[in-house]
Formats: structure tokens, C-alpha cells, sequence
């Protein structure tokens, strides 16, 4: 799961409902076309987040992760309501699913795996006997898609594409959330005009002339 956030930049609730019939290996891409989520407290499959289905690429580490999670731990066929509590019944084959083999609850995989891996790692207080978790909502799952979402932006890539692979409805989203996160253009600026300049200056010329 880990892998597909913060590799795909895939939401949780996406992440919770990828198939095995979304890895598409010919293309390395994820299609994204659905969702596990919650209607009236009851779980369904559903569209992802306003009803955008998208194409991802899918990273070669990434794949690798997938293949070698699905070879442990095949997955699931899963039936569950489309859209709402009363829709009619889909049937899917889950990569991730929980250790008595139905899908994977939301809640307990953030308070039992996820909240226990921060603590593990530092960045939240281990929690008292008998007690729960510190909130800590700047370190949810989510996080991992912020980080996906900077490893593009500091590669370079261009906000509309961004846009794309975050399922965000235009890159004006996409850029009010993440500009903090775009590096410096300051230096390309400079670079980039010193270069054209140094095209066309005299002494570019004369280099070129000595050289033939």
C-alpha cells in the first residue's frame, strides 16, 4: 500500500479498491477506475473521487512490489454494493484484503497498521497502555501522495500532467495544493537566458569560426 501512495500517488480509499485487472503490464499503467469507500457506514465500490477514472504510470519498483505482495498474498475476489449501501452487487479481485480475507477496513487499517508504523518510526509518540494514538492528521496515509506529488514537481514535471495523475479536476487545484512544493525557477530562469544569449553573442561566433 505504501508502494502504490507513495509511487502512483493513489488515495487510500483508491489504493483499498485497486484489482488485479488494473495493472496493466504491457503498458506499465494503472487504470484507476474505482474506489472502496463508505455509504451510510457500509462499504461499496465506487467511482474514485469525482467520478474521474485515470491513467497512472506505473514505476517499475512499484510493479515489482505488486507482484511480489500478489504472489504472498493472492488476491481476493471481493463482492460488494456499487455506489451506494443498496446498489447492485460488483464482484472484484482485491490485491489488498484483511487477514480473515474480506477487503480491508479503513479505520483499523489506520489506527492498527499504519498510526503503529509512524510510532515504530519516531514520528509520533508510541502510544500508552490502554490508550489510543496521538491525531495526527498531516501524517496520514495521505501523506504518501504529498510525497509523490514533490518527487514529480522536483523531476520537473509540468502541473497539467501532475493534475492528471492525482485524478484532480484541473491543474489550478493541483497548484494552489502543491506550489509550495515546486523548486526554485529562479536559477532554470537564469540558465535558461544565458544560455539563449550566449547563442547568439559575438563571441559564440567567433568561438565557432577558430573551431571550424
Amino acid at each position: 500500500m505504501v508502494d502504490l501512495g507513495g509511487g502512483c500517488g493513489l488515495r487510500q480509499g483508491e489504493i483499498l479498491g485497486v484489482a488485479i485487472d488494473a495493472i496493466d503490464s504491457e503498458s506499465d499503467t494503472l487504470h484507476l477506475v474505482q474506489q472502496l469507500k463508505l455509504s451510510r457506514s457500509k462499504p461499496v465500490f465506487a467511482p474514485p473521487k469525482g467520478g474521474k477514472l485515470r491513467d497512472v504510470p506505473l514505476p517499475g519498483p512499484v510493479a515489482d512490489a505488486l507482484r511480489a505482495h500478489m504472489k504472498r498474498f493472492p488476491p481476493v475476489e471481493i463482492t460488494l454494493p456499487w455506489k451506494v449501501a443498496d446498489g447492485p452487487p460488483v464482484t472484484k479481485p482485491l490485491i489488498f484484503t484483511g487477514p480473515r480475507g474480506g477487503h480491508v477496513w479503513r479505520t483499523s487499517l489506520n489506527e492498527k497498521v499504519w498510526k503503529r508504523a509512524l510510532a515504530s518510526a519516531g514520528v509520533i509518540p508510541e502510544r500508552k497502555p490502554g490508550g489510543s494514538y496521538v491525531e495526527s492528521r498531516e501524517n496520514g496515509i495521505h501523506a504518501l501522495r504529498h510525497f509523490y506529488a514533490s518527487v514529480l514537481l522536483d523531476a520537473g514535471e509540468n502541473i497539467k500532467a501532475l493534475a492528471e495523475y492525482l485524478g484532480h479536476a484541473n491543474p489550478g487545484l493541483t497548484l494552489r495544493v502543491y506550489a509550495h512544493l515546486m523548486p526554485s525557477s529562479q536559477e532554470r530562469t537564469r540558465n535558461a537566458v544565458a544560455s539563449a544569449f550566449a547563442l547568439s553573442s559575438p563571441i559564440s561566433h567567433e568561438t565557432a569560426n577558430v573551431q571550424r
